[in-house]
Protein backbone atom coordinates (compact mmCIF):
# COMPACT_ATOMS: atom_id res chain seq x y z
CA UNK A 1 0.00 0.00 0.00
CA UNK A 2 1.29 3.28 -0.40
CA UNK A 3 -0.07 6.33 1.50
CA UNK A 4 -3.10 8.26 0.19
CA UNK A 5 -4.24 11.77 0.97
CA UNK A 6 -7.21 10.04 2.17
CA UNK A 7 -7.30 11.53 6.28
CA UNK A 8 -6.82 9.53 9.09
CA UNK A 9 -5.43 10.08 12.88
CA UNK A 10 -2.09 9.19 12.36
CA UNK A 11 0.85 8.97 15.08
CA UNK A 12 3.57 11.76 15.11
CA UNK A 13 6.25 10.87 13.28
CA UNK A 14 9.51 12.15 10.80
CA UNK A 15 8.36 13.85 7.63
CA UNK A 16 11.41 12.31 5.65
CA UNK A 17 11.09 8.87 4.65
CA UNK A 18 13.02 6.17 7.17
CA UNK A 19 15.17 3.14 6.22
CA UNK A 20 14.04 -0.20 8.45
CA UNK A 21 16.08 -3.18 8.33
CA UNK A 22 16.91 -5.59 10.39
CA UNK A 23 20.32 -4.59 11.25
CA UNK A 24 22.03 -2.65 14.00
CA UNK A 25 21.24 1.35 12.08
CA UNK A 26 17.34 0.45 12.45
CA UNK A 27 17.91 -0.47 15.62
CA UNK A 28 19.53 3.22 15.79
CA UNK A 29 16.79 4.46 14.35
CA UNK A 30 13.64 2.93 16.20
CA UNK A 31 15.52 3.94 19.55
CA UNK A 32 15.71 7.48 18.45
CA UNK A 33 12.18 7.61 16.86
CA UNK A 34 11.00 6.59 20.32
CA UNK A 35 12.84 9.12 21.84
CA UNK A 36 11.41 12.26 20.39
CA UNK A 37 8.08 11.12 19.27
CA UNK A 38 6.65 8.67 22.32
CA UNK A 39 5.99 5.06 22.15
CA UNK A 40 3.36 5.00 19.05
CA UNK A 41 5.37 6.26 15.70
CA UNK A 42 4.44 6.72 12.56
CA UNK A 43 7.10 7.19 9.18
CA UNK A 44 7.05 6.38 5.46
CA UNK A 45 9.55 3.89 4.54
CA UNK A 46 12.01 4.49 1.43
CA UNK A 47 9.59 2.13 -0.62
CA UNK A 48 6.63 4.34 -0.23
CA UNK A 49 4.68 2.44 2.00
CA UNK A 50 3.23 3.39 6.04
CA UNK A 51 5.20 2.08 8.67
CA UNK A 52 4.24 2.14 12.59
CA UNK A 53 6.83 1.62 15.43
CA UNK A 54 4.75 0.04 18.64
CA UNK A 55 6.36 0.34 22.02
CA UNK A 56 3.30 0.44 23.93
CA UNK A 57 3.19 -3.14 25.53
CA UNK A 58 -0.84 -2.41 25.87
CA UNK A 59 -0.90 -2.06 21.51
CA UNK A 60 1.31 -4.14 21.18
CA UNK A 61 -0.70 -6.93 23.15
CA UNK A 62 -3.69 -6.10 21.18
CA UNK A 63 -1.56 -6.86 17.97
CA UNK A 64 -0.20 -10.17 18.92
CA UNK A 65 -3.28 -11.43 21.09
CA UNK A 66 -6.41 -9.58 20.82
CA UNK A 67 -6.22 -8.92 17.62
CA UNK A 68 -3.56 -11.04 15.37
CA UNK A 69 -6.75 -12.21 12.88
CA UNK A 70 -5.84 -8.63 11.75
CA UNK A 71 -2.45 -8.77 11.31
CA UNK A 72 -0.13 -11.24 9.05
CA UNK A 73 3.70 -11.53 8.62
CA UNK A 74 5.58 -8.14 7.87
CA UNK A 75 8.90 -7.17 6.38
CA UNK A 76 11.87 -9.08 6.66
CA UNK A 77 10.56 -12.63 6.48
CA UNK A 78 11.76 -13.20 3.31
CA UNK A 79 15.25 -14.11 4.39
CA UNK A 80 14.14 -16.45 7.03
CA UNK A 81 11.92 -17.84 4.47
CA UNK A 82 14.98 -18.77 2.22
CA UNK A 83 16.33 -20.62 5.17
CA UNK A 84 13.19 -21.98 6.63
CA UNK A 85 10.69 -22.76 3.95
CA UNK A 86 7.17 -22.47 4.93
CA UNK A 87 7.23 -23.95 7.91
CA UNK A 88 5.19 -22.57 11.31
CA UNK A 89 7.69 -19.40 11.83
CA UNK A 90 7.17 -18.21 8.65
CA UNK A 91 3.74 -19.94 7.11
CA UNK A 92 0.48 -17.66 8.12
CA UNK A 93 -3.23 -18.12 7.17
CA UNK A 94 -5.05 -21.69 7.26
CA UNK A 95 -1.45 -23.27 6.60
CA UNK A 96 0.09 -21.81 10.41
CA UNK A 97 -3.18 -22.81 11.95
CA UNK A 98 -3.09 -26.42 10.64
CA UNK A 99 0.66 -26.81 11.30
CA UNK A 100 0.33 -25.11 14.73
CA UNK A 101 -2.62 -27.42 15.95
CA UNK A 102 -0.67 -30.62 14.56
CA UNK A 103 2.60 -29.67 16.52
CA UNK A 104 1.47 -28.49 19.35
CA UNK A 105 0.49 -31.78 20.81
CA UNK A 106 4.73 -32.43 20.82
CA UNK A 107 5.31 -29.65 23.20
CA UNK A 108 3.23 -30.56 26.45
CA UNK A 109 4.81 -30.32 29.36
CA UNK A 110 4.32 -33.85 30.42
CA UNK A 111 6.18 -34.93 26.58
CA UNK A 112 8.41 -32.45 27.34
CA UNK A 113 9.88 -33.68 30.67
CA UNK A 114 10.44 -36.93 28.52
CA UNK A 115 13.47 -35.51 27.50
CA UNK A 116 14.87 -34.42 31.04
CA UNK A 117 17.51 -36.99 30.93
CA UNK A 118 18.96 -36.32 27.10
CA UNK A 119 19.10 -33.09 28.71
CA UNK A 120 21.59 -33.82 32.00
CA UNK A 121 22.65 -36.36 29.21
CA UNK A 122 24.11 -33.89 26.99
CA UNK A 123 25.37 -31.15 29.97
CA UNK A 124 27.82 -34.28 31.53
CA UNK A 125 29.26 -34.66 27.99
CA UNK A 126 29.82 -30.60 27.77
CA UNK A 127 31.07 -31.45 31.99
CA UNK A 128 33.61 -33.80 30.21
CA UNK A 129 34.64 -31.28 27.53
CA UNK A 130 34.78 -28.43 30.16
CA UNK A 131 36.73 -30.03 32.82
CA UNK A 132 39.63 -30.80 29.80
CA UNK A 133 39.61 -26.75 28.73
CA UNK A 134 39.79 -25.65 32.17
CA UNK A 135 42.54 -27.99 33.36
CA UNK A 136 44.33 -27.63 29.92
CA UNK A 137 43.61 -23.46 28.58
CA UNK A 138 41.66 -22.41 31.60
CA UNK A 139 39.41 -20.35 29.16
CA UNK A 140 36.36 -21.20 27.67
CA UNK A 141 34.66 -19.86 24.16
CA UNK A 142 31.47 -19.89 25.93
CA UNK A 143 29.71 -18.82 22.56
CA UNK A 144 30.90 -21.67 20.52
CA UNK A 145 29.79 -24.35 23.79
CA UNK A 146 26.60 -22.99 24.64
CA UNK A 147 25.71 -23.20 20.91
CA UNK A 148 27.26 -26.45 20.30
CA UNK A 149 25.09 -28.01 23.50
CA UNK A 150 21.93 -26.54 22.36
CA UNK A 151 22.05 -27.85 18.74
CA UNK A 152 23.10 -31.50 19.99
CA UNK A 153 20.14 -30.98 22.43
CA UNK A 154 17.95 -30.11 19.51
CA UNK A 155 18.99 -32.80 17.43
CA UNK A 156 18.84 -35.66 20.04
CA UNK A 157 15.55 -34.53 21.08
CA UNK A 158 14.01 -34.68 17.38
CA UNK A 159 15.55 -37.35 16.16
CA UNK A 160 16.51 -40.23 18.96
CA UNK A 161 18.26 -42.94 18.09
CA UNK A 162 18.89 -41.93 14.54
CA UNK A 163 21.19 -38.84 15.70
CA UNK A 164 23.77 -41.35 16.41
CA UNK A 165 23.18 -44.12 13.84
CA UNK A 166 22.43 -41.80 11.25
CA UNK A 167 23.48 -38.09 11.83
CA UNK A 168 26.74 -38.76 13.32
CA UNK A 169 27.76 -41.98 12.05
CA UNK A 170 31.40 -40.62 11.17
CA UNK A 171 32.11 -38.57 14.00
CA UNK A 172 31.38 -35.32 12.06
CA UNK A 173 27.61 -33.21 12.84
CA UNK A 174 26.57 -32.34 9.67
CA UNK A 175 24.61 -29.48 11.04
CA UNK A 176 27.31 -28.17 12.84
CA UNK A 177 27.71 -25.54 10.21
CA UNK A 178 24.39 -23.87 12.18
CA UNK A 179 26.98 -23.40 15.42
CA UNK A 180 29.74 -22.33 13.88
CA UNK A 181 28.19 -19.50 11.06
CA UNK A 182 26.11 -16.95 12.52
CA UNK A 183 24.98 -15.87 9.15
CA UNK A 184 21.61 -16.60 7.36
CA UNK A 185 22.52 -15.60 3.97
CA UNK A 186 22.44 -17.75 0.48
CA UNK A 187 25.26 -19.86 1.55
CA UNK A 188 23.34 -21.23 4.17
CA UNK A 189 20.48 -22.10 2.40
CA UNK A 190 22.62 -24.11 0.29
CA UNK A 191 23.89 -25.72 2.99
CA UNK A 192 20.46 -26.35 4.51
CA UNK A 193 18.96 -27.89 1.07
CA UNK A 194 22.04 -30.19 1.04
CA UNK A 195 20.71 -31.66 4.19
CA UNK A 196 17.47 -32.35 2.54
CA UNK A 197 18.18 -36.27 1.01
CA UNK A 198 19.55 -37.54 4.57
CA UNK A 199 16.54 -35.94 6.32
CA UNK A 200 13.94 -37.14 4.03
CA UNK A 201 15.35 -40.45 4.21
CA UNK A 202 15.56 -40.47 7.51
CA UNK A 203 11.52 -38.78 7.52
CA UNK A 204 10.98 -42.45 5.25
CA UNK A 205 12.68 -44.51 7.45
CA UNK A 206 10.08 -43.01 10.59
CA UNK A 207 7.24 -43.85 8.37
CA UNK A 208 8.14 -47.34 7.62
CA UNK A 209 8.70 -48.64 11.05
CA UNK A 210 6.68 -49.06 13.98
CA UNK A 211 6.51 -45.18 15.44
CA UNK A 212 5.95 -46.48 19.15
CA UNK A 213 9.60 -47.97 19.36
CA UNK A 214 10.74 -44.10 19.46
CA UNK A 215 10.11 -41.27 21.82
CA UNK A 216 11.29 -37.56 20.30
CA UNK A 217 10.13 -34.97 18.38
CA UNK A 218 9.99 -36.69 14.99
CA UNK A 219 7.66 -39.19 15.76
CA UNK A 220 5.43 -37.02 16.99
CA UNK A 221 6.09 -34.79 14.00
CA UNK A 222 5.09 -38.16 11.75
CA UNK A 223 2.27 -39.07 13.74
CA UNK A 224 0.61 -35.82 13.86
CA UNK A 225 -2.66 -35.52 11.82
CA UNK A 226 -4.98 -32.59 10.81
CA UNK A 227 -8.82 -32.36 11.49
CA UNK A 228 -9.39 -34.51 8.27
CA UNK A 229 -6.95 -37.19 9.31
CA UNK A 230 -3.86 -35.64 6.79
CA UNK A 231 -0.59 -36.16 7.92
CA UNK A 232 2.76 -33.44 7.02
CA UNK A 233 3.93 -34.39 3.48
CA UNK A 234 7.33 -35.00 3.30
CA UNK A 235 8.13 -31.24 2.10
CA UNK A 236 6.14 -29.81 4.54
CA UNK A 237 8.15 -31.94 7.26
CA UNK A 238 11.60 -30.70 6.17
CA UNK A 239 10.62 -26.97 6.39
CA UNK A 240 8.71 -28.02 10.13
CA UNK A 241 12.45 -29.81 10.81
CA UNK A 242 14.29 -27.05 9.72
CA UNK A 243 12.40 -24.68 11.38
CA UNK A 244 12.62 -26.38 15.20
CA UNK A 245 16.47 -27.46 14.63
CA UNK A 246 17.15 -23.57 13.70
CA UNK A 247 14.91 -22.20 16.12
CA UNK A 248 14.94 -24.47 18.68
CA UNK A 249 18.79 -24.02 19.64
CA UNK A 250 19.57 -20.07 18.34
CA UNK A 251 17.26 -19.15 21.06
CA UNK A 252 18.59 -21.25 23.99
CA UNK A 253 22.41 -20.82 22.42
CA UNK A 254 22.37 -17.07 22.07
CA UNK A 255 20.23 -16.90 26.30
CA UNK A 256 22.97 -19.08 27.68
CA UNK A 257 26.02 -17.23 25.93
CA UNK A 258 24.50 -14.18 27.85
CA UNK A 259 23.60 -15.84 30.83
CA UNK A 260 27.18 -16.86 31.31
CA UNK A 261 28.56 -14.06 30.66
CA UNK A 262 26.21 -12.01 33.49
CA UNK A 263 27.10 -14.39 35.97
CA UNK A 264 30.62 -14.11 35.74
CA UNK A 265 30.26 -10.22 36.09
CA UNK A 266 27.85 -10.78 38.90
CA UNK A 267 29.37 -12.51 41.53
CA UNK A 268 25.98 -12.21 43.93
CA UNK A 269 23.85 -13.65 41.43
CA UNK A 270 26.00 -16.26 40.94
CA UNK A 271 26.34 -17.00 44.37
CA UNK A 272 22.48 -17.21 45.18
CA UNK A 273 22.50 -19.59 41.59
CA UNK A 274 25.00 -21.80 43.40
CA UNK A 275 22.48 -22.28 46.68
CA UNK A 276 19.70 -23.02 44.77
CA UNK A 277 21.20 -25.41 42.24
CA UNK A 278 22.61 -27.06 45.18
CA UNK A 279 19.95 -27.58 47.22
CA UNK A 280 17.41 -28.24 44.37
CA UNK A 281 19.56 -30.40 41.96
CA UNK A 282 22.08 -32.17 44.75
CA UNK A 283 22.23 -35.31 42.25
CA UNK A 284 21.23 -36.08 38.61
CA UNK A 285 19.42 -39.06 40.00
CA UNK A 286 17.13 -36.35 41.53
CA UNK A 287 16.54 -34.26 38.16
CA UNK A 288 12.82 -33.87 37.44
CA UNK A 289 10.11 -31.04 36.34
CA UNK A 290 9.06 -30.95 39.96
CA UNK A 291 12.38 -29.89 41.65
CA UNK A 292 13.29 -27.89 38.64
CA UNK A 293 10.03 -25.77 38.64
CA UNK A 294 11.64 -24.50 42.67
CA UNK A 295 14.15 -23.31 40.54
CA UNK A 296 12.92 -19.57 41.28
CA UNK A 297 15.80 -17.40 41.27
CA UNK A 298 17.47 -19.03 37.99
CA UNK A 299 14.09 -18.38 36.36
CA UNK A 300 14.29 -15.00 37.29
CA UNK A 301 18.10 -14.55 36.31
CA UNK A 302 16.90 -16.59 32.78
CA UNK A 303 13.67 -13.86 32.53
CA UNK A 304 16.82 -10.84 33.12
CA UNK A 305 19.04 -12.30 30.91
CA UNK A 306 15.59 -12.31 27.81
CA UNK A 307 14.64 -8.85 29.07
CA UNK A 308 17.73 -7.43 28.03
CA UNK A 309 19.18 -9.84 25.29
CA UNK A 310 15.70 -11.36 23.59
CA UNK A 311 16.86 -13.74 21.14
CA UNK A 312 14.73 -11.88 18.47
CA UNK A 313 15.30 -8.27 18.42
CA UNK A 314 12.89 -7.33 16.04
CA UNK A 315 9.28 -8.68 15.08
CA UNK A 316 7.12 -6.84 12.15
CA UNK A 317 3.54 -7.20 11.32
CA UNK A 318 1.52 -6.39 8.23
CA UNK A 319 -2.31 -4.78 8.65
CA UNK A 320 -4.25 -6.81 6.73
CA UNK A 321 -7.47 -5.25 7.61
CA UNK A 322 -8.08 -1.37 8.70
CA UNK A 323 -7.61 -1.10 12.56
CA UNK A 324 -7.37 1.51 15.85
CA UNK A 325 -4.48 1.49 18.16
CA UNK A 326 -4.58 4.08 20.74
CA UNK A 327 -6.34 7.09 19.93
CA UNK A 328 -4.45 6.64 15.76
CA UNK A 329 -6.04 4.60 12.72
CA UNK A 330 -4.28 1.81 11.44
CA UNK A 331 -4.98 1.49 7.51
CA UNK A 332 -5.13 -2.08 5.86
CA UNK A 333 -1.25 -2.50 4.53
CA UNK A 334 0.20 -0.26 6.99
CA UNK A 335 3.40 -2.04 8.53
CA UNK A 336 4.44 -2.94 11.91
CA UNK A 337 7.14 -2.73 13.66
CA UNK A 338 7.91 -4.35 17.22
CA UNK A 339 10.65 -4.41 19.27
CA UNK A 340 11.61 -6.45 22.65
CA UNK A 341 14.53 -4.87 22.69
CA UNK A 342 13.57 -1.53 22.79
CA UNK A 343 10.64 -2.01 24.87
CA UNK A 344 12.50 -4.08 27.59
CA UNK A 345 15.03 -1.14 27.68
CA UNK A 346 12.77 1.87 28.13
CA UNK A 347 12.91 3.76 31.35
CA UNK A 348 9.32 4.41 32.20
CA UNK A 349 8.63 0.94 32.04
CA UNK A 350 12.05 -0.45 33.49
CA UNK A 351 13.88 1.31 36.27
CA UNK A 352 17.73 1.64 35.59
CA UNK A 353 16.81 -0.33 32.44
CA UNK A 354 20.09 -1.23 31.39
CA UNK A 355 21.46 -2.80 34.58
CA UNK A 356 21.29 -6.28 35.17
CA UNK A 357 18.62 -7.31 38.19
CA UNK A 358 17.12 -10.34 38.23
CA UNK A 359 15.35 -9.10 40.96
CA UNK A 360 13.11 -7.25 39.24
CA UNK A 361 11.47 -10.38 38.20
CA UNK A 362 10.84 -11.69 41.82
CA UNK A 363 6.86 -12.17 42.31
CA UNK A 364 5.59 -8.71 41.40
CA UNK A 365 2.64 -6.77 42.00
CA UNK A 366 2.39 -6.59 38.38
CA UNK A 367 0.43 -9.83 37.20
CA UNK A 368 2.80 -11.22 34.81
CA UNK A 369 0.66 -11.49 31.25
CA UNK A 370 0.48 -7.76 31.98
CA UNK A 371 4.54 -7.18 32.40
CA UNK A 372 5.72 -4.84 29.14
CA UNK A 373 8.18 -8.45 28.21
CA UNK A 374 7.72 -10.79 25.21
CA UNK A 375 10.72 -12.41 24.42
CA UNK A 376 8.73 -14.51 22.73
CA UNK A 377 5.99 -13.13 21.08
CA UNK A 378 2.83 -13.43 22.67
CA UNK A 379 -0.61 -14.00 21.69
CA UNK A 380 -1.06 -17.19 19.29
CA UNK A 381 2.16 -17.11 17.43
CA UNK A 382 3.68 -16.92 21.04
CA UNK A 383 6.93 -19.91 20.14
CA UNK A 384 6.14 -23.41 21.21
CA UNK A 385 9.01 -24.05 22.39
CA UNK A 386 9.21 -21.78 25.46
CA UNK A 387 8.91 -24.24 27.73
CA UNK A 388 11.20 -26.78 26.25
CA UNK A 389 14.12 -23.64 26.46
CA UNK A 390 13.66 -22.56 29.75
CA UNK A 391 13.53 -26.38 31.69
CA UNK A 392 17.21 -26.80 29.33
CA UNK A 393 18.37 -23.62 30.46
CA UNK A 394 17.79 -24.44 34.21
CA UNK A 395 19.16 -28.21 33.43
CA UNK A 396 22.12 -26.74 31.69
CA UNK A 397 22.89 -23.67 34.89
CA UNK A 398 21.96 -26.40 37.55
CA UNK A 399 23.85 -28.99 36.62
CA UNK A 400 27.33 -27.34 35.27
CA UNK A 401 27.14 -24.05 37.57
CA UNK A 402 27.93 -26.59 40.71
CA UNK A 403 31.03 -27.46 38.36
CA UNK A 404 32.38 -24.68 36.99
CA UNK A 405 33.13 -21.20 37.65
CA UNK A 406 33.91 -18.31 34.94
CA UNK A 407 35.25 -15.01 35.46
CA UNK A 408 35.24 -12.03 33.13
CA UNK A 409 39.04 -10.03 32.07
CA UNK A 410 38.04 -6.87 31.66
CA UNK A 411 34.56 -4.31 32.27
CA UNK A 412 34.42 -3.87 28.31
CA UNK A 413 31.07 -5.27 27.13
CA UNK A 414 30.69 -7.35 23.72
CA UNK A 415 29.11 -5.83 20.81
CA UNK A 416 25.47 -6.74 18.90
CA UNK A 417 25.23 -8.23 16.04
CA UNK A 418 22.07 -7.57 14.63
CA UNK A 419 20.84 -9.75 12.35
CA UNK A 420 17.72 -12.00 12.56
CA UNK A 421 18.89 -12.96 16.13
CA UNK A 422 20.61 -10.87 19.32
CA UNK A 423 24.14 -12.13 19.07
CA UNK A 424 27.45 -11.17 19.78
CA UNK A 425 29.78 -9.80 17.03
CA UNK A 426 32.81 -11.72 18.71
CA UNK A 427 32.82 -15.55 20.58
CA UNK A 428 32.62 -14.18 24.81
CA UNK A 429 36.29 -15.68 25.84
CA UNK A 430 35.66 -15.93 29.54
CA UNK A 431 38.66 -17.18 32.08
CA UNK A 432 37.29 -21.03 33.49
CA UNK A 433 38.09 -23.26 36.64
CA UNK A 434 36.62 -26.65 37.92
CA UNK A 435 34.90 -25.93 41.35
CA UNK A 436 36.03 -28.21 43.73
Amino acid sequence: MTETSIAFRRPPGPSQPVRLGIDAETLGVLQRLQAEYGDIVSMSRQNGRLAYFINDPVEVRRILVKRHGKYSKGPGFERVKMLLGNGLIVSDGDTWRRARRMIQPAFTRQKIHRLLRVMAHCCDRRAIRWTELAARDGVINITQETSEFALELILISIFGSDYASRIVVDGDNPFAFLSRDSTRDLRIVMKVQELRDMLLEIIASRRSRDSEEDFDLLSMYVQATDKDGVGFTDKELFDELMTLIVAGFETSANTLNWVWYEVARHADVEARLLVEARDVLQQVSELSHERLATMSYTQQVLEETLRLYPPVWLFTRRADAADELADYDVPAGTDIYLSPYVLHRTAHYWSDPDRFDPDRFAAADTPQKERPFFPFSLGPRRCLGEYFSFLEMKVHLGLLLPRFHMATVDDSEPEFELGINLRTTRDIMLPLTRRE
